[in-house]
């Protein structure tokens, strides 16, 4: 059988019009009907998931034994949505039974409200297991790129070794012990980055719309979240919202119980959420301050935007995310986003593997539309 035929088929599903005349036999045969439940509209087709759990179970250890993970986690969630199989996620054998990633923890939590006692547990092993691989994958890497962006922000003038002296600074700053005929820089004091560390250097605000259409942005957060609460540099706080505010700050040790305290859909009420996170900034000048939101406000846009530009005026660093995920910039309110910009606040999506270098930019003051436009192209 000719490669390129047979891949055609599984692509194109098989009918008359399909042009490959290849029929699938063995595993192919079963990648045919697995994928066929899912994506073939058509009644006589042999696929097809219905509202049954044991077709479904069998459906699972089918795709499982014939696709990567990767290609797991799509069809499932293809299969959710197109097939509407949330009903069935309530079911323990189910959660038993599926590829966990991030947006099942999305899809779980949203029916937290509604989930029978007998499924709850099951959920908290699927968020626990997604949530653990994800601390294992960026708490390192975060943890990195914020102690060396605070090192760098403290300056020392005994610097312990050559590592650690600032040599653009140091240059400058000496520029006036120039000797010509030698042509070099005679250094008479050094400038560097102390090592020291201090109980609290930076204030962390993170403000995270919890409305339907940001869950995976709400499952990064949260483990963020964690990550940074667990530095001792950092003060961390984590507020999340609709149309109420619920401050999770103090559970923030377990990410697991963080995102089992969100509520995801409902109403917006950006500016509300605010004002509330305003109040926690208690050293502007040395706070950064996340809105992760599509900014479609519910609430009252002018106030929302006084709230910003009178946060930024008094040092605080306001940085937008209109996504923390892997999917890029999901549908945001255009206006509101110029409006920020206007105010110089950027706003834009970022991955969660980008999300540790763009927290030491912050922290180092840098020009954060510069720094989007070179690493978020």
């Amino acid at each position: 059988m000719d490669e390129r035929l047979r891949r055609w088929r599984l692509v194109l599903g098989g009918g008359d019009a399909d042009g490959t005349g290849v029929v699938p036999r063995g595993a192919d045969a079963r990648m045919d009907e697995a994928l066929a439940a899912v994506y073939e509209s058509e009644p006589d087709r042999a696929g097809g998931l219905g509202a049954s759990a044991p077709r479904v179970a069998r459906w699972l250890g089918d795709i499982r034994s014939c696709f990567p993970s990767t290609v797991v986690q799509v069809m499932q969630r293809d299969a959710i949505t197109r097939l509407n199989l949330t009903r069935l996620l309530l079911e323990p054998e189910m959660l038993d039974a599926v590829e966990p990633d991030v947006h099942l923890v999305g899809t779980l939590l949203a029916l937290n409200r509604v989930m029978p006692d007998e499924s709850r547990e099951s959920a908290r092993a699927v968020v626990r297991r997604v949530v653990g691989e994800l601390q294992r994958r960026l708490t390192e890497r975060t943890r990195s790129a914020i102690a060396g962006a605070l090192d760098r922000t403290a300056r020392t003038r005994r610097p312990r070794n050559a590592a650690d002296i600032d040599w653009d600074r140091t240059i400058r700053a000496n520029l006036r012990h120039y000797l010509p005929d030698r042509r070099t820089v005679v250094p008479s004091k050094l400038v560097g980055y102390a090592r020291q560390q201090s109980a609290v250097r930076r204030e962390v605000v993170l403000c995270v719309d919890q409305s339907g259409s940001m869950a995976s942005s709400v499952v990064y957060s949260g483990v963020f979240g964690a990550v940074l609460a667990s530095m001792r540099s950092l003060k961390t706080s984590l507020v999340v919202f609709d149309t109420a505010v619920v401050d999770l700050t103090d559970q923030l040790h377990d990410p697991v119980q963080v995102l089992f305290g969100t509520q995801l859909g409902g109403g917006t009420d950006i500016n509300r959420a605010l004002a509330y996170g305003q109040e926690l900034v208690t050293r502007p000048a040395d706070s950064i301050f996340i809105l992760v939101s599509d900014l479609f406000e519910g609430g009252v846009r002018q106030e929302m935007l006084r709230r910003v530009a009178a946060m930024t005026r008094a040092g605080v660093q306001v940085i937008v995310l209109l996504a923390l995920s892997d999917e890029g910039a999901p549908f945001y309110d255009h206006d509101n986003a110029a409006a920020l910009a206007a105010l110089g606040v950027p706003a834009f999506a970022c991955t969660p593997d980008a999300f540790p270098d763009l927290m030491a930019a912050a922290i180092q003051r840098q020009d954060l539309t510069q720094w989007k436009e070179r690493h978020l192209p």
